[in-house]
């Protein structure tokens, strides 16, 4: 069975206005305080293929909020509000926030904005607050970048991995196909397996597709969600292999212009909706062999 989504109740909406004028002069500071950050993330780094993902994190992350926003003044109403943890936390924050600001450290500026509203609700709502809303804060680390270093340490073998494997299937296909490391030569033609093509940003994006189906969706069988989430890794990993066979193709059918020109960016779009159906498909499958051992386990 999958779990109703919540749908909250009149008195939830109720709570949800009365907080309205508790919580505005708050979200107002923020906005404030983060609207030159995320301007100067939207000229900057959201703008390139590697961290395009951020954005629709953030827009995810906050639509997961106002969604939860109810079940949260439910579960803390009653409760002690301020928790020992938010002051220093908030603190935290702020020298997160003015270290990152002042030294241009794109890292600590995301992430002393997630630790501010964490921090926050625990002085206003206490820890029952946080933990209703856990979820969203968490998700919002998938937009904060990894250090170069990292990346780039990762990233190498998951190029290699997928240039290997698409040379394999093409190869296999009867394509004129050879590799060279993350050179993929297909006719004429050679094409470098890019960073934003198969790398560790792409693949955390992927995962945290994943993530947000899975929270959404909030199947009550713990068999579904431990093996989706366990599957959302060869998932991720298909889907950029599939982008990369898509990209290929059309640079051999359609030439270079067409395989880095507007094509390019609809292989982007290609990554996702690949990502998202197999998602779908295992899920579905995950579903079919749930209810086949339903009934083997009422007859144990």
């Amino acid at each position: 069975m999958t779990a109703m989504p919540y749908r909250p109740a009149a008195a939830d909406l109720g709570r949800l206005r009365a907080s309205l004028p508790e919580w505005l002069p708050i979200l107002l500071g923020l906005l404030a305080m983060y609207a030159p950050t995320f301007y100067d993330l939207t000229h900057g780094a959201w703008a390139t293929e590697e961290q395009a993902h951020g954005p629709i994190i953030l827009g995810l992350s906050l639509w997961l909020i106002w969604r939860q926003w109810p079940a949260m003044l439910a579960a803390s109403a009653g409760k002690a509000a301020a928790h020992a943890a938010g002051w220093p936390l908030l603190l935290g924050a702020l020298a997160l926030y003015v270290l990152g600001r002042s030294q241009q450290i794109l890292a600590f500026e995301l992430g002393s904005f997630i630790a501010m509203g964490c921090a926050l609700l625990l002085i206003k709502r206490g820890a029952a607050a946080l933990a209703a809303l856990w979820f969203p804060f968490f998700f919002m680390l998938f937009m904060v970048p990894l250090p170069g270093g990292v990346v780039s340490a990762l990233t190498m073998p998951m190029k290699m991995a997928v240039s290997y494997v698409t040379e394999q299937l093409l190869f296999l296909a009867g394509y004129p196909i050879s590799r060279n490391g993350v050179i993929l030569q297909i006719g004429q033609y050679q094409l470098l397996v890019a960073d934003a093509c198969a790398g560790l940003q792409t693949l955390l994006t992927l995962e945290a597709l994943g993530l947000f189906y899975l929270n959404v969706v909030r199947h009550t069988s713990a068999f579904r969600n431990v093996w989706l989430a366990l599957m959302i890794v060869p998932i991720s990993f298909s889907a950029n292999v599939i982008r990369v066979i898509v990209l290929t193709l059309v640079t051999y059918y359609l030439g270079d212009a067409a395989g880095q020109g507007f094509l390019h960016g609809f292989a982007g779009m290609v990554l996702f909706v690949t990502a998202l159906l197999l998602i779908l498909g295992a899920d579905t499958l995950l579903q079919w062999l749930a209810r086949r051992r339903a009934p083997a386990a009422e007859a144990a």
